[in-house]
């Protein structure tokens, strides 16, 4: 890059972190949204006057759901409603993220709406007396962007074999750490409860954790974690995947481990009431596909369904890890489900 070039990077960087709080009090909301695909996110920024930190002060919103596969073109407007509100990293200052879900015209949740049918089971008074805890391990791989081959990776073939990678540190081990500390970093601002990351066992391939979080809002800080490592990465001229397998053969999947408990788990519960969960749960017959789409390419290798930690073994209460998960899996419809099997469902 020539010095010209360098200067106007230079520039434009300087104009992107402006800080204009001194010259106006508006504030600038950037609302997101999943699309039509159930795992791919989109967003819009509006501006607003002052500064904004109640839902109730957020107006609805709209847009074209022809263009994200959620509606007609003949009918095609769908309506935006805020649900939750996070620090913007990205512009800082007073300005905000805002998470919405999406409704017809007429007040009624599209199809891909997940959220509303979770908030009715997360919300129900059953289920808020036990204040279901969720812990969720999301893992992902960082891709190069023109190849869409793993970072660090030698184009159209593999690293030395898995085994210094999990937690490993070095140029040769770990692959995309300067985009996963800004992630980390960019939560951590945001006000999303991320407890800590970790590189996996296939190099490339990355896990953060977010929680423990009470009912829905689980759910919502894991989407907003996602949007803002979809934002870092699309800095990073790098792309993120989800995929559970996105490199077949030995090398290993990627899961989103949930991690759960209710008060009467990790306060009185004895083991014999915690298996009694877990039988009902198992018993439950869950529909494959709520767990995230090619599950099945990895399946395998997953292990056990569900993990009683040894601590909670010996206390006799805590908690247990939902190991199906997938990493693409939508985590309104998986929290909801297993509060509902757990706590709402009768045999």
């Amino acid at each position: 890059m020539s010095a010209c070039e360098e200067g106007k990077m230079s520039l434009l960087s300087d104009i992107i972190n402006l800080n204009f709080s001194e010259v106006t009090d508006k504030t600038i909301a950037e609302y997101i949204w999943i699309g039509g695909s159930g795992l791919d996110l989109r967003s819009k920024a509006r501006t607003l006057a002052g500064t904004v930190t109640d839902l109730s002060k957020l107006p609805k919103w709209n847009y074209d759901g022809s263009s994200t596969g959620q509606a007609l073109g003949e009918d095609s407007e769908v309506i935006l409603y805020p649900q939750a509100i996070f620090r913007d990293p990205f512009r800082r200052g007073n300005h905000i993220l805002v998470l919405c879900d999406a409704y017809t015209p007429a007040g009624d949740p599209i199809p891909t709406n997940k959220r509303y049918d979770a908030a009715k089971i997360l919300s129900h008074p059953e289920v808020i007396a036990e204040e279901p805890w969720y812990g969720i391990e999301q893992e992902y791989t960082l891709l190069q962007k023109n190849v869409k081959w793993p970072l660090g990776w030698p184009v159209g073939g593999f690293p030395a074999p898995q085994g210094p990678y999990y937690c490993g540190i070095g140029a040769d081990k770990a692959f995309g750490r300067d985009i996963v500390g800004a992630h980390y970093n960019a939560c951590l601002h945001a006000g999303i409860n991320i407890t800590g990351i970790n590189g996996e066992v296939m190099p490339a391939q990355w896990e953060f954790q977010v929680g423990p979080s009470v009912g829905i809002s689980a759910a919502d800080q894991l989407w907003v974690a996602r949007y803002i490592l979809e934002r870092i990465t699309e800095i990073a001229g790098a792309i993120v995947s989800f995929d559970p397998k996105p490199i077949q053969g030995d090398c290993n999947g990627a899961g989103a481990h949930t991690n759960y408990s209710t008060k009467s788990m990790r306060r009185i519960s004895v083991m014999k009431s915690l298996r009694r969960l877990l039988i009902i749960y198992l018993e439950a017959q869950t529909p494959h596909f709520a767990y995230g789409e090619g599950n099945e390419r990895g399946v395998a290798d997953r292990g056990a369904s569900i993990r009683v930690g040894r601590d909670t073994e010996k206390a006799g209460k805590g908690y247990f890890e939902d190991r199906r998960p997938a990493s693409n899996m939508d985590p309104y419809v998986v929290t909801s489900l297993i509060a509902e099997t757990t706590i709402l469902w009768k045999p």
